[in-house]
């Protein structure tokens, strides 16, 4: 091949290399906005099973903290809180929390709380528990994640929250003790975070998105 081949050649493959990157670059300019906007829907989706019963302006997401460790919330990697108002005030907060002493391995929860203290929802987000036993935990399994509604700290008081097999006041699932403790454990700490920093909660600058 001469040297002018291989010039035009190049010059070819250049010009092609330009064309698809434009069209990539446009394509993704015009499909962003319906992605984010799809990937919002779906967050939405995730969160609103935990705000039962609150009524609230505006979209969950719409007012997001991410919470650093170390900090006083269940496990020890970044938190997630959601914040809902009505007009523009506080109602509830969404925590997305880790019990990291599950049977096997993390668990990842949604605890909803009024402004006053009460759960409005919990929720498992993600977990690797023993299929049949541990995963009841799950609201489309069993309806033991339900029991958490509507309790706060005070009902039952600090000491309650555990399974009734250690003194508390909580249903443990069949064959399966270690699962719920997390859980409870998990859920009762959020709620001691919550009305120890309620008004720093609510006071902080929302977290600009990355995207």
């Amino acid at each position: 091949m001469s040297q002018q081949s291989v010039i035009k050649t190049g010059a070819t493959l250049a010009v092609i290399a330009a064309i698809c990157t434009t069209l990539v670059a446009a394509t993704y300019q015009v499909t962003r906005e319906r992605i984010v906007a799809n990937e919002k829907a779906l967050l939405e989706q995730a969160l609103q099973p935990a705000l039962a019963g609150v009524f609230y302006e505006g979209g969950v997401s719409e007012s997001r903290l991410v919470v650093l460790p170390p900090h006083g919330l269940p496990g020890n990697d970044t938190a997630l809180i959601y914040r809902v108002y009505a007009q523009d005030k506080p109602v509830a907060a969404l925590f997305a929390v880790t019990a990291r002493d599950g049977f096997s391995g993390v668990i990842r929860i949604l605890v909803g709380v009024e402004f006053d203290g009460t759960i409005t929802g919990v929720r498992i987000l993600q977990h690797r528990e023993t299929p049949g036993l541990g995963d009841k935990i799950e609201s489309a399994r069993s309806d033991w994640i339900f029991q958490f509604d509507g309790r706060s700290i005070g009902d039952p008081e600090v000491t309650g929250w555990a399974i009734r097999n250690d003194g508390g006041e909580f249903d443990q699932l069949t064959g399966a003790s270690v699962t719920p403790r997390a859980v409870i454990g998990a859920v009762r700490d959020t709620l001691l975070y919550f009305n120890e920093h309620r008004d720093e909660i609510f006071a902080a600058e929302a977290t600009e998105d990355s995207k």
